[in-house]
C-alpha cells in the first residue's frame, strides 16, 4: 500500500509510519493553546519532524467532547498562516485535520497535502470532491450521531463503507483512501477497548488504517491519570495497533512512539531486521 504525496511517498507495507498532531487550538483537552501561533506551530512542527514524524496534523477545531465549535472562518484563520509557513520549512507532508470542505480546499492550496475528516465526508460531502480535484489522500474517520449499534464491528464497517461510497461516487481514487475507526468517536468506553481488541476487522478492509488513540480519555478508565500523562499507555494501544496491521498511528509524543514502532517493526520481522 502506497501513500502518494508531492513532498512524499510512503510504502505502508515496508514499517509503521507516524502523524503527529498540532492543534492549532486555544481548547484542545491536551495541548490547546501551546502552539497557536506561527512560530510556537512551526518550533513543535520541526521538533516533530527531528523526531521522525512521516506527517504533521494541523487542526484549528477541537473535536475533544462538548467542545467549542468555530466557524469556518475562525478556522481558516487559524490554519491557513500556519500551513503556508510550514509548508514551506518542512520536507515531510501536512495533513488538515477538518471536516468542513472550503477549509479542505483552502489548506491544500496553502500547501496540505492529505485531508483528515473526522465525520468520513458525511457531514461535508463536498470535502471528498476537494480531496478528488487535487488527487489528495483523504482520510476517513468513523463517527455518527449516536452510539446504537447492533453489531459495533459490522455497524461500523457498515458506516465506513458508506464514507468509502462518497469519496468514490465524488472521483477519489481508491488507493488514495484511509480508514480510521474513530476511537472516543460515537463510542461507550467498552466500545473503544472493544474495537481495539478487533482491529484487524478494519484491517481486512483493504485500506490503510490509522489509529488515534492518543492521550483519549478512554486511556483514564484504565490508568486514571491527567492528559499529558497518558503517552505510555497511548504507547501500548499503538504496540497493538501494530500487532494488528495498522500502519499509521497519530500521536502526540511523536519521540517515544516512534521508538516503540521501531522495535515493534523489528521484533515482528525477526532477525532478518538486522540485515
Amino acid at each position: 500500500m502506497l501513500l502518494d504525496t508531492n513532498k512524499k511517498t510512503y510504502n505502508l507495507n515496508e514499517r509503521t509510519h507516524i502523524m503527529g498532531i498540532l492543534n492549532v487550538t486555544p481548547d484542545s483537552f491536551s495541548d490547546g493553546g501551546l502552539y497557536h501561533t506561527i512560530e510556537r506551530a512551526l518550533e513543535k512542527a520541526l521538533k516533530m519532524e527531528a523526531d521522525g514524524a512521516d506527517i504533521i496534523d494541523i487542526g484549528g477545531e477541537s473535536t475533544r467532547p462538548s467542545h467549542q465549535k468555530v466557524s469556518e472562518e475562525q478556522e481558516i484563520d487559524r490554519v491557513i498562516p500556519i500551513i503556508e509557513e510550514l509548508s514551506q520549512q518542512l520536507s515531510i507532508p501536512i495533513s488538515i485535520d477538518t471536516y468542513k470542505s472550503k477549509t479542505a480546499q483552502l489548506a491544500l492550496k496553502a500547501g496540505a497535502e492529505i485531508i483528515n475528516d473526522v465525520w468520513g465526508a458525511k457531514k461535508d460531502p463536498e470535502i471528498a470532491k476537494v480531496a478528488a480535484q487535487h488527487k489528495a489522500p483523504i482520510i476517513l474517520m468513523h463517527n455518527r450521531n449516536n452510539k446504537e449499534y447492533i453489531d459495533l464491528i459490522t455497524d461500523m464497517k457498515k458506516d465506513l463503507n458508506e464514507s468509502i461510497q462518497i469519496a468514490l461516487n465524488a472521483g477519489v481514487n481508491k488507493k488514495d483512501i484511509i480508514l480510521d475507526p474513530g476511537i472516543g468517536f460515537a463510542k461507550t468506553m467498552a466500545d473503544n477497548y472493544d474495537v481495539l481488541k478487533y482491529l484487524e476487522e478494519f484491517v481486512k478492509m483493504e485500506f490503510p488504517i490509522l489509529l488515534g488513540t492518543s492521550r483519549k480519555s478512554f486511556i483514564n478508565e484504565i490508568v486514571p491519570t491527567k492528559p499529558s500523562e497518558r503517552d505510555n499507555a497511548t504507547g501500548a494501544t499503538t504496540c497493538l495497533g501494530i500487532t494488528k496491521g495498522v500502519k499509521l498511528h497519530r500521536v502526540h509524543d511523536v519521540k517515544r512512539t516512534v521508538e516503540l514502532a521501531k522495535m515493534m517493526d523489528a521484533m515482528l520481522e525477526g532477525g532478518s531486521a538486522l540485515g
